[in-house]
């Protein structure tokens, strides 16, 4: 929770920077979306790391990034100095999430796995319900280089905690010869749909970090853009806690397709928010689509993974976000030059919806099976079902 609650502090302050250095939007697309290089580059190395020398090194690689940059941000008044901080600044979430996923899934009991993997994740809502408003007012209140220097320090606490983690050591041994290459794996369709559709979602979180405090700032209300994360935050934890013991009875497969349905109608609210309350709305549809999809995503990766490919297979279906986020901000930024902000909120809600028919048609072995899966009727022939190792 400290390292989301350290990265999510900094969410509505760095459009808002971008902005003071002298920045467009345009550039505020391609800083945020910066942040996405070091995710794409990294992801996959540092979880197949992750398989080799084991959970923890990873998780406290992305704490030490996520300590260092902050620092970084608070030195720099330049947009190119700052893009280039963004970049490095992606590996963070790259080793932390990787890790922190492959780590949960490790520890969860087959029968358990959805409800113990939904629960586990509700410190990212938790972390960003805190962080978004704590950076909201931190800059309001006490400039941008104290927010960034809080950020770093509730990076640290994070890392010191780590050191009250075990040294573990893979048991499982290393990845047979003869094992599909990076893009073999990618490829394959238990993997590909999902990295399409984290994709998809990846593009339409990237679009509202990187302009939802421009879309606030210029509808002149007294809104804190902080807020639309703490209420995001708060639906997420509501709906994992709801649902978490569901996705074990029906499936995993109806749960992405409801997280779907809330992503496109919270950006079909964004496109037409005039008023506090309905960004407000907006946000807890959003918080709701990532506290059921999400969840469900990762209880399908480690479904379909055994345990010496888990941190590889976290990390290469989970590039598909990541692109998402590289591609969205600067391509959406010169977009809303013509388009405007509102209507890349739309945009955004159709490419949700392509999304939930990609997942409808692609899930599962043909049409038929996938649509079946979606709709929480039909089970995943994807799923390992307890396999330990490759050629389990």
């Amino acid at each position: 929770m400290l390292f989301w609650t350290s990265l999510s502090t900094q969410l509505p302050v760095i459009p808002l920077y971008v902005q003071s250095l002298g920045g467009d939007t345009q550039a505020v697309g391609v800083v945020m979306g910066a942040f996405a290089i070091g995710l794409l580059l990294c992801r996959s190395l540092l979880g197949r790391l992750s398989d080799q020398r084991g959970r923890r090194l990873v998780l406290q690689i992305g704490l030490v990034v996520g300590l260092v940059m902050p620092l970084y941000y608070a030195q720099v008044a330049e947009v190119p100095l700052l893009l280039l901080g963004r970049a490095v600044h992606g590996i963070s979430v790259a080793a932390f999430a990787t890790g922190y996923g492959a780590l949960v899934a490790d520890l969860a009991p087959l029968e358990r796995r959805a409800s113990i993997i939904g629960y586990m994740s509700m410190v990212n809502p938790m972390g960003l319900a805190v962080g978004s408003t704590l950076g909201g007012w931190m800059e309001q209140v006490l400039g941008f280089s104290n927010v960034f220097r809080g950020a770093a320090v509730l990076a640290m606490l994070g890392l010191l905690l780590t050191l009250r983690l075990p040294v573990s050591r893979p048991e499982w041994g290393s990845r047979p010869a003869g094992s599909p290459s990076f893009f073999e794996v990618l490829w394959q369709q238990r993997v590909r749909t999902l990295a399409l559709v984290l994709f998809m979602i990846g593009m339409i979180f990237g679009n509202l970090s990187a302009f939802l405090p421009l879309a606030v700032k210029n509808s002149r209300l007294d809104f804190n853009p902080g807020l639309f994360y703490l209420m995001a935050a708060i639906a997420g934890v509501v709906m994992r806690l709801a649902t978490a013991k569901l996705g074990d009875r029906f499936g995993r497969g109806l749960f992405v397709s409801a997280g779907l349905c809330f992503y496109v109608a919270s950006m079909v609210v964004l496109f037409y928010a005039r008023t506090v309350p309905e960004f407000l709305i907006a946000g807890s549809l959003e918080g709701m689509g990532a506290g059921i999809a999400l969840p469900a995503i990762m209880a399908l990766i480690a479904d379909r993974s055994c345990r010496n490919e888990r941190g590889q297979m976290f990390g290469l279906s989970w590039m598909g976000f990541d692109l998402g986020l590289a591609v969205a901000a600067p391509t959406m930024g010169g977009l809303i030059r013509w388009i405007g902000l509102a209507h890349g909120f739309l945009l955004m809600a159709g490419l949700g919806l392509a999304g939930l028919i990609l997942f409808c048609t692609q899930s599962n072995a043909d049409w038929r099976r996938s649509l079946q899966f979606a709709a929480g009727r039909g089970k995943d022939i994807y799923a390992l079902e307890g396999t330990a190792t490759l050629g389990g």
